[in-house]
C-alpha cells in the first residue's frame, strides 16, 4: 500500500537533514579554518626542523664514536700525551652526555659540547706534529678521513637545520600565525651555534 508522507513526517525529517547539512559544513570548514590560521603550516615546519636536528645529532654521535680509536692510535704512538689524550676522552664524554640528555637534546648544549671536542682535537693535532710515525701511520690517517668527512657532514646538517628554524621561528612570529602559535604552545626553536657569531664550522687538521 503507498504511504503519502504526512506533514508531521517532512517536519520531522527536515531538522535530521539540516543537522547533517551542517555537520557536513563544519568538517569542509575545519580544514580550512586550521589552513587560514597557520596551524598545518607550523606542524610542516616544525617537522622539518626537528628532522634537519635529527640529521645532526646523528652525524654528532658517529664523529663521538670514532674518538676512542682515534685516541688509542695515538696512544699507541704518544702514550706519554696522556693530558691531552684525557682533555679528548672529556670532551667526547661531555659530546656523548649532551646527546643523551633526558628529554631530548638542547641544542645551545649540543653546539657548546661539540665545540669543546673540536678545541680537544685542535690541541692534539698540535701534539701529533711531534710524531712523524703517527701521521704516516695507515690507521691514523683512516680516522682522520673519517673525522674530516664527518666535521664536513655536520657543517652541511647544521646549515639545513638554521635554515630551518629560520623559517619556523619567523613564521610562528607572523599573524595570524603568532596566535595559533600561543594557543598551542608553539615555541622558537634554538640555532646550533657555539656562540652568536659562530657560522662556520670549526676545522680539525692533524696533515698540517
Amino acid at each position: 500500500m503507498l504511504r503519502v508522507p504526512t506533514r508531521e513526517t517532512t517536519t520531522t525529517r527536515r531538522p535530521a537533514r539540516l543537522r547533517g547539512f551542517a555537520r557536513a559544513v563544519l568538517l569542509l570548514a575545519l580544514p580550512m579554518s586550521l589552513g587560514a590560521c597557520g596551524y598545518n603550516t607550523i606542524q610542516t615546519y616544525d617537522e622539518a626542523a626537528a628532522s634537519a636536528q635529527r640529521n645532526i645529532e646523528v652525524q654528532l654521535q658517529r664523529r663521538a664514536d670514532l674518538i676512542p680509536n682515534l685516541v688509542e692510535t695515538v696512544k699507541g704512538f704518544a702514550a706519554q700525551e696522556s693530558e691531552v689524550l684525557t682533555q679528548v676522552t672529556e670532551a667526547r664524554a661531555g659530546l656523548q652526555g649532551a646527546l643523551s640528555r633526558t628529554g631530548g637534546a638542547d641544542m645551545s648544549e649540543l653546539a657548546a659540547a661539540n665545540a669543546g671536542l673540536t678545541s680537544a682535537l685542535g690541541r692534539l693535532s698540535v701534539v701529533v706534529e711531534a710524531y712523524p710515525d703517527l701521521k704516516s701511520n695507515e690507521n691514523f690517517l683512516r680516522l682522520q678521513d673519517e673525522l674530516t668527512g664527518t666535521e664536513n657532514r655536520i657543517a652541511v646538517s647544521r646549515t639545513d637545520y638554521n635554515g630551518a628554524v629560520e623559517t619556523y621561528n619567523a613564521y610562528i612570529r607572523r599573524f595570524p600565525a603568532v596566535l595559533t602559535a600561543k594557543v598551542t604552545g608553539a615555541k622558537a626553536r634554538e640555532y646550533f651555534e657555539a656562540d652568536a657569531g659562530a657560522r662556520e664550522a670549526p676545522k680539525v687538521d692533524f696533515s698540517k
